[in-house]
């Protein structure tokens, strides 16, 4: 193991950065509209199996290249083979475009927590009754205020990275995750106790097969599979990245399943903690990528004076999602650098490599922050604006076609005995060797290419699954 970048002081702190780069927007906001625009229980099936069947082994195989290696994502692959290091750059450059636009969010995050906090005090800078669209218009459009917000946002994810592995990131992932889950716990206590909440719980959990009429079942399958792709933290070098820091004598095949199962239980109560609410105050579930800043505002609006505390509290977590989210996106870019200063025989210094990429990081962001999703005025590229564009290059390509490339690399070149060598390491043992390469070789690839296709399908709206 390189251990010059650092090393998880103990297994339950990388389980808790793991768990924080896996638990992200992609659970809190993400979850919970896609399962309201497809169906409630049949989505979350999917999800569960999907998660068991494709997330697990590729979150096994992602963490077996990391800790084989001890390096970042573009070293780790080179050193599987010099023909694959052009999957370390793909899974080098995702989080990069990914980090634009996730910082612009988290500042969005960041924006409706301290709103949130002025109803509370009747300040002026709350929401203050106006009406949650046209209040979530006003910023989003406001190219200057939604660029500090994002600036702020990444100002923090630089500090937290560039106070290294196991004193800035594991330190921070250990009080942001419990404080998280027990945030979540007091939001979904307060939800599912509101009169009419009930219709919440039976939208998530009571049976609906609707969905599959016809062949409708087919893009809830490719939506809860990218949902659960994405949520995982798949295919974008964090996971590489963190297991890299893991020591020998650690269990892989344990935590690979913590880590999904962890990041599943998120986001089934990230769904406790918003459909309860939106079903009592008779809002729409469906109510797509403006549930979390329209709707669920509004939910807090209507429940008088006790909606800015649980408003608060609600976007509070959100944000510390976010922030554990974006702070392994960053550790994968500082990782590679370090790596290519220290094969040229340089003395890497992480907090000027942070700093640096930070200074980049925040020219980007604000450039997606001022488009305003689309209603800024840039140009736009390809036809996308610039938020969706680098979407599109990341998680709709890069990252679906790197897990899937790698599950066949694993599956079919590597091999059984080579995962064997590392998982079985100070004498762990590999239990579900049979079901994992099975998966490894016929399950994932399948399912990576349905979730490719669904990525594009989505984007290009090609009619794919209809």
């Amino acid at each position: 193991m390189n251990s010059s970048k650092g090393e998880w002081g103990s297994n339950f702190g990388f389980l808790m950065a793991a768990v924080g780069s896996a638990v992200g927007l992609g659970n809190l906001w993400g979850f919970p509209y896609k399962m309201g625009m497809n169906g409630g229980f049949a989505f979350l099936l999917f999800y569960l199996i999907l998660a068991v069947l494709v997330g697990y082994v590729i979150m096994l195989g992602e963490l077996t290249i990391g800790r084989s290696t001890g390096k970042g994502v573009i070293a780790a692959y080179s050193s599987l083979s010099k023909k694959y290091a052009f999957l370390g750059w793909m899974a080098f450059l995702c989080p990069i475009l990914i980090l634009a636009f996730y910082c612009s969010l988290g500042g969005y995050c960041l924006k409706y927590t301290i709103a949130n906090l002025g109803d509370f005090f009747g300040a002026s800078w709350g929401v203050n009754g106006v009406d949650t669209a046209e209040y979530f218009v006003n910023f989003y459009t406001n190219g200057l205020e939604a660029s500090i917000f994002a600036v702020i946002f990444s100002i923090i994810t630089v500090i937290i990275v560039m106070r290294g592995v196991s004193g800035g990131i594991e330190k921070f992932s250990k009080v942001a995750m419990p404080a998280l889950f027990v945030l979540l716990l007091v939001v979904i206590v307060r939800g599912v106790t509101l009169p009419g909440a009930i219709g919440g719980l039976k939208f998530m959990f009571a049976p609906n097969w609707e969905v599959f009429n016809g062949s409708g079942w087919v893009s809830v399958l490719a939506t809860a599979g990218g949902q659960m792709f994405f949520s995982l933290s798949l295919g974008m070098g964090c996971i590489i990245t963190y297991g890299a820091y893991l020591s020998k004598k650690e269990n892989i095949e344990v935590n690979a399943l913590i880590i999904p199962f962890a990041d599943t239980v998120v986001a089934i109560m990230a769904g406790l903690a918003v459909f309860p609410a939106v079903f009592a105050m008779g809002m729409e579930p469906a109510g797509g990528p403006g549930l979390l800043f329209i709707t669920l505002q509004a939910v807090f609006d209507a429940m008088g004076a006790a909606g800015p505390i649980f408003g608060f509290l609600l976007y509070l977590l959100v944000f510390i999602a976010a922030l554990t989210s974006s702070i392994s996106l960053m550790e994968v870019v500082v990782s590679v650098i370090i790596d290519r200063k220290e094969e040229k025989g340089c003395v890497a210094n992480r907090k000027n490599i942070s700093v640096i990429f930070g200074l980049i990081l925040c020219v980007l962001t604000i450039l997606i922050s001022v488009d305003s999703l689309g209603e800024g005025g840039l140009p736009k590229l390809l036809g996308f604006c610039w938020l969706d564009f680098f979407d599109l290059l990341s998680e709709g390509i890069m990252m679906p076609v790197g897990a899937l490339l790698m599950s066949l690399i694993i599956g079919w070149k590597l091999g059984e005995n080579w995962m064997r060598e590392e998982l079985c390491q100070e004498g762990n043992q590999w239990k579900m060797a049979k079901f994992s390469m099975f998966c490894l070789k016929f399950i994932a690839p399948v399912g990576m290419a349905m979730i490719l296709l669904g990525q594009l399908d989505g984007f290009f709206k090609l009619g794919i699954f209809s």
